[in-house]
């Protein structure tokens, strides 16, 4: 058989380096969400609870209000059987939700501050809370786009993007330990412009309220 080309031979070992780059690639991002999501073989123990701990569909029995000084004041950087047992415990938190965000991992982040924020500020200190997909799927009215009209979040400022001010928020949910995600305690090492308090979350949240003006109370947002 003839020979091909020289360029040919070239262009043809070039195409299969460039596949077996894109699929090593591929794999290797495959292999990172799949350890972001606390699954596989090299995963820690910690980071497998974390994922169970997410993944929680029973609603707490009892929650217990929570002010953002306590979140904040939970231990940090302590061993899975020290910070495991407090997870254990229902929480309501109450504020504003400057911030809606979607992960790529389905979950509705909530970022809620005691506060609102000065009119033209980029954010407040802020604690976090989740709304799994567990939670969500099936439901109208906890969906996304949804939300965000319920809501009303401010976007770091006090003027909302449907002319109307933030409501105020009453969540409900599990504690939960997202170490992964738990900003430097010291200060002096603490990024610049870090406004996350704490990697103690809300996680899942199992019920939504919003402040009622006309009732002069909070009404629960059925799912």
């Amino acid at each position: 058989a003839a020979r091909l080309p020289r360029e040919t031979r070239e262009a043809d070992v070039t195409l299969r380096a460039a596949a077996a780059f894109s699929l090593l690639l591929g794999l290797t991002a495959l292999l990172a969400y799949v350890h972001a999501l606390g699954e596989g073989l090299m995963v820690s123990r910690e980071a497998r609870h974390l994922r169970a701990m997410k993944l929680r569909r029973d609603a707490p029995a009892a929650p217990a209000p929570i002010t953002f000084a306590a979140m904040e004041s939970l231990p940090h950087y302590r061993p899975l059987a020290e910070y495991a047992p407090l997870e254990r415990r229902g929480v309501v938190i109450e504020g504003y939700v400057q911030y809606v965000l979607r992960s790529v991992d389905g979950d509705t982040h909530f970022e809620v501050t005691a506060d609102l924020p000065a009119p033209g500020s980029i954010s407040n200190p802020y604690v976090t809370a989740e709304l799994t997909p567990e939670w969500y799927r099936g439901s109208s009215r906890w969906r996304y786009e949804k939300l965000l009209e319920t809501i009303l979040p401010n976007g770091g400022g006090n003027v909302t993007a449907w002319g109307r001010d933030p409501r105020r928020v009453r969540l409900t949910g599990w504690l939960l330990y997202d170490f992964q995600y738990d900003p430097v305690r010291d200060p002096e090492r603490r990024a610049p412009g870090a406004t996350r308090l704490t990697g103690w979350e809300v996680h899942p949240v199992t019920r939504i309220e919003v402040w009622d003006d006309a009732r002069g109370a909070f009404v629960e947002v059925p799912r």
